[in-house]
């Protein structure tokens, strides 16, 4: 990635969690947010994930969206050594059904913030949007681009609406 470019970077514990933090990717993509995905593990690769949270403020990453599942270390590990925002999505990877990982997510002591998301899918998809709501606040375009999806949800739901009552008139 270019050095001068803002981006979020989309880390993973194991290549397994990859299609469930690609939801995030598509996200991004479909903002035209640069991004890239990292594979680093807080127990199998120590140093490998300290050198990518210590040196990726000065590659330009802005944001860090993390998908780890069972223990869920990986979101803290990189947490405590870096300033930048952190967000955390749980993976269902064990017979818990991803209940260990939000908690090992969420339940980070104080001092060593990770905003965490949902279980799964619909986290990694949130994460996004979370990274995109952070990016907007510096960035007028990307606004204007998050105020549109907002502005699409909304007319899919009355879309929706409409069709539900044709339905239930016929």
């Amino acid at each position: 990635m270019n050095k001068n470019i803002d981006m979020v970077s989309i880390v993973m514990g194991s290549d397994s969690d990859y299609p469930i933090m690609d939801e995030a990717v598509k996200i991004l993509k479909s903002f035209s947010v640069a991004h890239e995905v990292v594979l680093t593990s807080a127990h199998r690769s120590p140093a490998r994930t300290s050198d990518f949270a210590q040196q990726a403020a000065e590659r330009n990453v802005k944001v860090i969206i993390v998908g780890a599942g069972a223990a869920a270390h990986l979101a803290g590990v990189i947490a405590s050594q870096t300033t930048l925002p952190v967000i955390g999505v749980p993976i269902d990877a064990t017979a818990l059904h991803g209940l260990d990982a939000l908690l090992s997510t969420v339940q980070m002591p104080g001092g060593i913030p990770v905003a965490t998301m949902a279980i799964g899918k619909a986290g990694a998809k949130n994460a996004a949007l979370l990274a995109i709501r952070i990016l907007s606040l510096t960035d007028a375009d990307l606004q204007q681009k998050l105020c549109a999806y907002i502005d699409t949800m909304s007319q899919e739901v009355e879309k929706k609406q409409e069709d539900l009552l044709k339905k239930i008139r016929s």
